[in-house]
């Protein structure tokens, strides 16, 4: 027997085609939505087939996130909503469609909720590190009780002269902001929680078939096993940190099955701290026959061991515990293994 079905939206998205994939395994039914049939081709022939075809799986189109009623139809009978359908990029140009997109999309799918059904038990929210990142002087590390507060004043005073991380971290804080006051306003009877991951990388669902398709949070780990340069800093942006996909699906999962426990909070989903220089460790001793691809930098320069950067002076870190506990053995993905796996994932392009 099905243990209900949940909704998700942006189904071919990165993060929310492995979430699909961890919640049908493990005997959820799951209706994604997508903005065209077509873009969910991929999954539907591929590895979610068996799920498609059985009816665990089921596609509805919702062209536009941001019409009020738009996913009225979708939310009926469902048990769970996991809302992971958000513009993400560093390239964004005009802060208004983008911050639009992210805070519309979001009061439109909690609207559409509360016509849901009493069998609606909870609502998980993808947020973002960037929504807590409040730009205090480092040393410091974050928690789930931070918030930014200076990407959505830099807009209003930039307009379209804002860098597109910083439109990007804006769209996000917005969009949270609204999900939390939603529940303030309304106090629904579905529960609400919102996940906060840093950098997510690890092995998409569908491998890429060409390196334009290799995702934007994977991308610094194919520049690095391609063989491109690097500088000796940190790999993601902000802070560093990272967590594996399948990390942020299981804890999906998690809120979903424990609603009164999650209600109304926050958890900062965080494993470990990337540089290229230790990326490029990793896969040079995972893959001895790309050691002469792989630039060699200064091996074992710039981080640590166990890949954390909590006591470092003058960091700013982020503190993964609360969000840890959510996970089967209370343990992340270790680092080592997203980076292989993911460099697995687009091997077959070199």
């Amino acid at each position: 027997m099905s243990k209900g079905t949940v909704l998700i939206s942006g189904l071919n998205g990165f993060i929310a085609a492995v979430t699909a994939k961890h919640l049908l395994d493990n005997g959820y039914n799951v209706r994604g939505t997508v903005r065209r049939s077509s873009s969910a081709a991929v999954l539907l022939e591929g590895p979610l087939k068996s799920y498609a075809e059985s009816g665990a799986l089921t596609v509805v189109e919702v062209p536009d996130i941001t019409i009020p009623g738009a996913f009225d139809e979708a939310v009926k009978d469902v048990t769970a909503i996991a809302h992971l359908a958000s513009p993400v990029s560093f390239g964004f140009t005009d802060p208004e469609p983008v911050i639009k997109a992210a805070l519309d999309g979001t009061t439109v799918i909690l609207n559409s909720a509360l016509k849901a059904g009493s069998q609606l038990k909870s609502i998980i929210y993808l947020s973002s590190i960037v929504a807590i990142m409040s730009g205090n002087p480092a040393p410091y590390t974050y928690t789930e009780k931070d918030w930014n507060n200076w990407a959505e004043p830099t807009v209003a005073a930039k307009g379209k002269d804002t860098p597109g991380v910083v439109i990007y971290c804006a769209s996000k804080a917005a969009a949270e902001k609204a999900f939390w006051k939603f529940r303030e306003d309304n106090k629904p009877a579905f529960t609400q929680t919102s996940l906060n991951p840093v950098f997510v990388i690890g092995p998409p669902l569908v491998a890429p078939k060409t390196p334009s398709e290799i995702g934007e949070t994977i991308h610094a780990i194919w520049n690095i096993f391609s063989g491109g340069s690097f500088p000796l800093e940190e790999l993601t942006p902000g802070i560093g940190a990272t967590v594996d996909v399948r990390d942020v699906a299981a804890q999906i999962e998690y809120a979903i099955a424990h609603p009164g426990e999650t209600d109304g909070e926050r958890y900062l989903s965080s494993a470990a701290v990337a540089t290229a220089q230790s990326t490029a460790d990793i896969l040079r001793e995972a893959f001895p026959e790309a050691r002469g691809r792989i630039v060699e930098g200064t091996p074992g320069e710039g981080y640590k061991s166990d890949y954390t950067l909590l006591d470092v002076e003058n960091k700013q870190a982020s503190d993964g515990s609360k969000a840890r506990k959510l996970l089967k053995g209370g343990a992340y993905i270790p680092h080592e293994k997203s980076v292989i796996d993911t460099a697995k994932s687009f091997a077959h392009l070199l």
